[in-house]
């Protein structure tokens, strides 16, 4: 076929067939070849658009997130940007691109030291490369700026697909920058082949995500939201940047966004003659609700019972972003896909009424952090919302281990019902192998493999291997990770 489809309809049919093409198992340079063939060039926003179909139209967002990168490695170079917008200095979109040519400095360093690391083993080396990989962490105000004051705008104007995968991809970045910090600490005094090791299967990978992220980021993300946001919605962006920090740049010129005038801000209406919002057991004016609320000693956040989120408390010291971008969003969009499936089924169990309460635990750092959620519902049982309560109990601390996961029957210690050490069929102590350099994943897939239903798979590490967990995880097994002292980490596969 000599002539190039430039009808938008049949191209962007093409490129979704080409997709599923790859979702199929299709070799990606097959798949490459064809698409230069018939297509040449294919416009920024027609991957986005077809994206967005794919999902809608059924293909599990876990299953595009799986194939992400093969997707970006056979559309690299040949996506068409005449006509794509440009933003000047100051404007959100220039901060976030200089923020990548800082992250791509970082990236850079690294692989000259990987490269040093061929050369011979030293701690000096270890602790460079241990230097920048902390730097590279700092990419996490990068991604939820975007998470939560970009996101929510696409989501309002239909484009909820391409969003959803992205984040997942950061959480995925996440997740391997932390398991390569982890490893880095082990490394210190090891050798050569415990360092090249690690720099195969755990820290190449790591910078990687990163720069596979700028690509996607610059190539489609970005010219396509400079297509689709108003003026007022980046200043909006703009605004609320601040609070949540720049990464590796900050932005000095001032960018003044053209013919977008300063609204006053809303004035909350009035109930009752007398001004007060009349309460069963008294009331309050607005000024004394919104300081009696600000005030409570943890944060609130309301959503309705069309699942959007309508309120959140305004406390000195929260514990987790939110912005004013956050309000009228549906809340299964305000958390990360890794976790979006847990929101919907707590919300699902409220509704119907199966459940009305449901408590969480984690620790923070050097803070312990207690989240619950209330189901709300009338006098009569009508279901009204839901309200997050989330607190630091730190100084208040009388429960311990984390109970990260929903489980409403969990046992008191946090862990999950399927544990039981009696189940435990297979053990495998991946410490050395990891430290020769060695990576456990293949032989840890196949032997979980070998799982009958109800029996349990114990891998034992000297750092949570979050990379591992989520490839068995994606293999249809329950996972749960305990650390029992600074380096010693037990990690549990079980096939529900």
């Amino acid at each position: 076929m000599s002539e190039l489809i430039d009808n938008s309809r049949k191209r962007k049919d093409l490129l979704k067939h080409m997709i599923l093409q790859l979702h199929k198992g299709i070799a990606p340079e097959a798949v490459r070849k064809q698409l230069a063939e018939l297509m040449g060039q294919v416009p920024y926003d027609d991957v986005v658009a077809v994206e967005q179909e794919l999902i809608s139209e059924g293909l599990p967002t876990e299953e595009v997130l799986r194939l992400c990168d093969i997707h970006g490695a056979v559309l690299k170079g040949k996506i068409d940007h005449s006509g794509a917008s440009t933003a000047p200095e100051g404007h959100p979109v220039h901060t976030f691109i200089q923020e990548n040519r800082a992250l791509q400095l970082e990236v850079a360093a690294l692989e000259e030291l990987f490269t040093r690391a061929a050369a011979g083993f030293s701690n000096e080396l270890v602790y460079e490369i241990t230097g920048h990989f902390n730097a590279l962490m700092d990419v996490d105000k990068h991604y939820r700026r975007k998470e939560y004051l970009l996101f929510p705008l696409l989501e309002q104007k239909g484009i909820t697909g391409p969003p959803t995968v992205m984040w997942g991809k950061h959480d995925e970045a996440r997740g391997m920058l932390k398991a390569a910090l982890e490893a880095l600490h082990t490394l210190r005094d090891a050798d050569q082949a415990a360092l090249t090791g690690a720099i195969d299967l755990q820290l190449r990978p790591a910078a990687d995500a990163i720069e596979e992220m700028i690509y996607k980021e610059e190539e489609i993300l970005f010219p396509m939201c400079l297509d689709t946001l108003t003026e007022a919605e980046w200043a909006g962006i703009l605004a609320g940047s601040a609070d949540i920090g720049y990464s590796l740049y900050a932005p000095t010129a001032l960018w003044t966004p053209p013919e977008v005038s300063a609204a006053a801000p809303a004035q909350p209406e009035e109930a009752g003659p007398s001004g007060r919002i009349k309460l069963p057991t008294g009331s309050f004016s607005v000024e004394e609700l919104t300081a009696v609320l600000d005030n409570l000693p943890f944060d609130v956040t309301f959503v309705d019972a069309e699942d959007t989120v309508r309120y959140y408390s305004a406390g000195r010291e929260r514990i987790f972003e939110r912005n004013l971008a956050v309000l009228g969003r549906k809340v299964q969009l305000c958390h990360p896909p890794a976790s979006m499936h847990i929101v919907q089924k707590i919300i699902d169990d409220f509704r119907s009424g199966r459940q009305s309460h449901a408590p969480f635990w984690i620790t923070m750092g050097d803070k312990f952090i207690h989240i619950e959620y209330f189901a709300l519902r009338d006098a009569a049982g009508k279901y009204l919302g839901t309200l997050e309560v989330t607190q630091d109990l730190t100084e208040k601390k009388k429960l311990s281990g984390n109970q990260r996961l929903l489980t409403y029957a969990a046992k008191g210690d946090g862990r999950p019902v399927w544990f039981s050490e009696e189940k435990i069929t297979l053990r495998l102590d991946a410490r050395e192998m990891l430290a020769a350099g060695e990576h456990p994943l293949a032989r840890v897939i196949s032997e979980t493999g070998q799982l009958q239903p109800g029996e349990i798979y114990e891998l034992t590490t000297s750092f949570l291997p979050a990379p591992l967990i989520d490839a068995v995880r994606k293999e249809g097994l329950a996972a749960w990770s305990l650390q029992v002292q600074a380096d010693l980490y037990r990690s549990y596969f079980c096939r529900e």
